[in-house]
C-alpha cells in the first residue's frame, strides 16, 4: 500500500484499494466523522453508508485511474483536487464509465497519516 503521509498518498492508497477490491484499506482513509458524496448533492455520513458508496466503485470490477491535480494545503488541512476515470461493468454485465473531477478535504493525524474529512468525487463540477 501506498504510504498514507501526505495527501497525495491517500489519494494513491485510494486507486489500489479500488483496483484491488479492498475495502477494509479505504475505510482506514476516514475520518470517523467523515462524509462522502455519493452523488452530488448527497451525503454518506457513516462508515456504514461511506462503505456502501465505495463498495460501489469496487462492484465495477474496473479500473480507477486518478490524477492528483492541486493540493491547498494550511497547517493540518488540505484541500485535493483530482481528475478521475474508471471502466467497469455494472450488475448488469454492461460496461460502465464514470469520470469526473474531484475536490477532497483531508486533514493530518496526530500520528502523521492524513484522513479524510470530506471525500467528494463529483467535487468541481
Amino acid at each position: 500500500m501506498s504510504e498514507n503521509t501526505t495527501p497525495e498518498g491517500v489519494l494513491n492508497t485510494v486507486v489500489e484499494g479500488i483496483n484491488n477490491g479492498d475495502l477494509d484499506s479505504l475505510m482506514k482513509l476516514y475520518e470517523p466523522n467523515a462524509c462522502f458524496a455519493s452523488e452530488p448533492g448527497q451525503l454518506a455520513k457513516s462508515p456504514e453508508s461511506i462503505s456502501q458508496c465505495l463498495r460501489v466503485f469496487i462492484d465495477l470490477k474496473g479500473e480507477l485511474k486518478l490524477k492528483v491535480k492541486r493540493v491547498l494545503q494550511t497547517s493540518d488541512l488540505a484541500l485535493v483536487t483530482t481528475e478521475w476515470s474508471v471502466n467497469g461493468n455494472g450488475p448488469d454485465g454492461n460496461p460502465v464509465y464514470m469520470a469526473a473531477k474531484s475536490a477532497d478535504v483531508l486533514r493530518r493525524q496526530p500520528d502523521g497519516t492524513w484522513k479524510f474529512v470530506i471525500d467528494n468525487p463529483w467535487g468541481t463540477d
